[in-house]
C-alpha cells in the first residue's frame, strides 16, 4: 500500500502579502492651494506697506507710530479666522442665510444716512457708528454677502419665478443707490460692476443687461452733476497740473510718488510723499508709496502677482460643475483683483479720483475684513471646483 509523504521545502520564505496603500489626495486641488498662498503673500505684503506709510501719520497724530498698523493686526487677526473658516465650510451651506445676511448689510448702509449713527469724513458719510462695536463701513462688509446672493438669484435666474427676480433685482439696485447717496461713487461703480458682470456670466438676457447698464451710467452722472466736489474730481482728472496746489494736488503728488521711485524704488520705508505731502497715504493712495518705496520692479511685481491670480480664478470658473460656484467664483475675482485695477486706475491717473481701496493693503477693518472673507469664498469655490 503507497505510503503517502510530503517533504517541506528547504530555504523557503514565507511572505504574506500586505494590501496596496491608498494613494493620498489632497482635499486642497493646485489651483486652492496657489490662491491660499498667494492670498497670504498680498496680505503680508501689504501689512509691512501699511506699516510704512502709517507710521509718521500715526506718530503725529497718537503719538503712537504703530497705531494704525496695530489696529491693522488685529483686523487682519478677524480676517483670518473668516478666512479659515470659510475655505471648510461647503458654500450650499450659506446660500440659505445669503439673503437675510444681504438684506442686513443693505439696512446698515442706508443707516450712514441716519443723523447720530453716520460719520462723515471728507464731505461723505460713509461709516457708522453702532456705539456697541467699532465704526465700521457697512458698503466694504456688503461686497462679500453681494456675492453669495447674486451667485444665488443669477445662478438659477431661468428657475426663480418672476417675483423673485423683480425683488432681488430691486434690492439690488436699491443697495446700489444707498451707496451711492453717501456718497461713494467708487464703491458703487466696482459693486454695480461685479453684478453686472456675475449675471453675464450666468447668461441672462443681453436686452436686461444694457438695459442695467445703461441705468447705471445714467445714475453716475446725475450723481456727478449733482455733487460739486464730484466735479470738481473729474475736472481734476482731466488736467490736474492746471491746478497743482487745488484740486488736482493729489493726483499731483501721487504722481510725483510714483514717478520718484524710479526703476528699483527708493527702499522700503524711505518714501519722501508720505511725509505729509501725499494726502491719505495709508488708505486710498497707498499705492503711490508702493511705488516709490519699491519702484517700477516692485510695481510690476505686484501686478503680476494680481494677473497669476487672475488666471487661477479663470481656471477655478472653466472647472465649476455648478452655475452657482462659478459665479461665487466671479464675483470674488471681480472685487479683489479689478477693485485693484481701479484703485491702481485711480492712483496713476487713467482712472478719477474715488474712494476705492486697495484690497488687503489699504488701512481699514472693514475693508481687510472684507478682502479676507471675500478670498475665503473664492478658495473654497477652488476647493468645490474639482
Amino acid at each position: 500500500m503507497p505510503v503517502l509523504t510530503s517533504t517541506p521545502a528547504l530555504n523557503t520564505v514565507a511572505t504574506i502579502s500586505e494590501p496596496a496603500a491608498k494613494p493620498f489626495r489632497d482635499p486642497w486641488n493646485a489651483e486652492a492651494r496657489w490662491l491660499r498662498w498667494l492670498t497670504l503673500i498680498w496680505l503680508v505684503l501689504g501689512l509691512m506697506m501699511l506699516f510704512s506709510a502709517s507710521y509718521p501719520v500715526a506718530q503725529r497724530i497718537t503719538g503712537d507710530g504703530l497705531y494704525f498698523f496695530k489696529r491693522q493686526l488685529l483686523w487682519a487677526g478677524l480676517g483670518l479666522g473668516c478666512f479659515w473658516a470659510l475655505v471648510q465650510i461647503p458654500l450650499r451651506r450659506w446660500f440659505p442665510w445669503a439673503g437675510i445676511l444681504c438684506l442686513l448689510g443693505v439696512g446698515l448702509v442706508w443707516a450712514t444716512q441716519v443723523p447720530g449713527l453716520g460719520v462723515s469724513r471728507l464731505e461723505a458719510s460713509r461709516w457708522l457708528d453702532l456705539k456697541v462695536i467699532p465704526v465700521i463701513q457697512p458698503s466694504e462688509l456688503l461686497k462679500p454677502l453681494l456675492v453669495l446672493q447674486g451667485s444665488w438669484v443669477f445662478g438659477r435666474w431661468f428657475h426663480h419665478p418672476l417675483w423673485f427676480r423683480v425683488l432681488w433685482a430691486g434690492i439690488f439696485a436699491f443697495a446700489l443707490l444707498g451707496i451711492l447717496a453717501q456718497p461713494n461713487l467708487g464703491t458703487t461703480a466696482i459693486c454695480g460692476l461685479t453684478l453686472w458682470v456675475m449675471a453675464w456670466t450666468a447668461g441672462i438676457p443681453a436686452f436686461t443687461l444694457l438695459a442695467t447698464a445703461g441705468l447705471g451710467i445714467l445714475a453716475a452722472v446725475v450723481s456727478i452733476l449733482s455733487k460739486d466736489y464730484q466735479r470738481r474730481r473729474i475736472l481734476a482728472f482731466l488736467d490736474p497740473w492746471g491746478n497743482a496746489q487745488g484740486d488736482g494736488y493729489q493726483l499731483v503728488q501721487s504722481l510725483l510718488a510714483i514717478g520718484s521711485g524710479g526703476l528699483w524704488g527708493k527702499g522700503y520705508g524711505l518714501s519722501q510723499q508720505k511725509l505729509f505731502y501725499l494726502p491719505i497715504q495709508y488708505t486710498d493712495f497707498i499705492f503711490s508709496v508702493y511705488a516709490e518705496e519699491f519702484g517700477l520692479a516692485g510695481s510690476l511685481f505686484f501686478l503680476g502677482l494680481l494677473t497669476f491670480y487672475t488666471l487661477l480664478g479663470w481656471r477655478v470658473m472653466g472647472r465649476c460643475r455648478e452655475l452657482t460656484i462659478r459665479l461665487v467664483a466671479c464675483g470674488c475675482l471681480m472685487f479683489l483683483v479689478g477693485q485693484s485695477l481701479m484703485n491702481i486706475g485711480v492712483v496713476t491717473g487713467i482712472l478719477p479720483t474715488t474712494g476705492v481701496p486697495l484690497p488687503l493693503f489699504s488701512h481699514g477693518g472693514s475693508s481687510i475684513l472684507a478682502g479676507l472673507i471675500t478670498a475665503g469664498l473664492l478658495v473654497r469655490a477652488a476647493r468645490e471646483a474639482g
